[in-house]
């Protein structure tokens, strides 16, 4: 009876390398899978960070071509369009403070009612404005910070 188990036991564990050998191959093709899924999104996530590079490095160089082009146009130009040119930009923001000035003086001595303010000053107005003002001063305050 022991030499009968003995040669099942024999036989047995002689398959048994394999089975193991069969079992380490999976997990590592498993793990192999994984790494290459791994490579596969980080090529993904580099070429979107290479196209968002490549969109600005285009916006750069448009912005270089359109202000070369205004150079060039503004040294062919007369002295009052060059001077109308630079002045559209405060001439609106003028305009817009002028315009809550009134509204508001309008409505402090009731000339008008804030139905109308605020018809007239409305949330699509107040972020215009906002946007101008934050422009002229914020931009300006983070150019001086950065060349300090």
């Amino acid at each position: 009876m022991l030499s009968l188990l003995g040669s099942v036991l024999g036989f047995g564990t002689s398959f048994l390398p394999k089975v193991m050998d069969f079992f380490q191959d999976r997990q590592d093709k498993a793990h192999e899978l994984k790494l290459i899924s791994a490579q596969i999104d980080q090529q993904k996530a580099l070429g979107e960070i290479k196209l968002q590079h490549l969109h600005v490095e285009a916006d750069i160089r448009e912005s270089e071509a359109l202000l070369k082009h205004d150079k060039a146009m503004m040294k062919s130009a007369s002295t009052w369009m060059v001077t109308y040119a630079a002045s559209v930009r405060p001439s609106i923001g003028y305009l817009l403070f002028l315009e809550f000035f009134i509204l508001t003086y309008l409505l402090a001595f009731d000339m008008i009612t804030l139905d109308l303010y605020q018809a007239i000053w409305s949330e699509p107005m107040q972020a215009t404005f906002t946007t101008v003002v934050s422009f002229y001063y914020g931009s300006r305050s983070f150019n001086r910070r950065g060349h300090t």
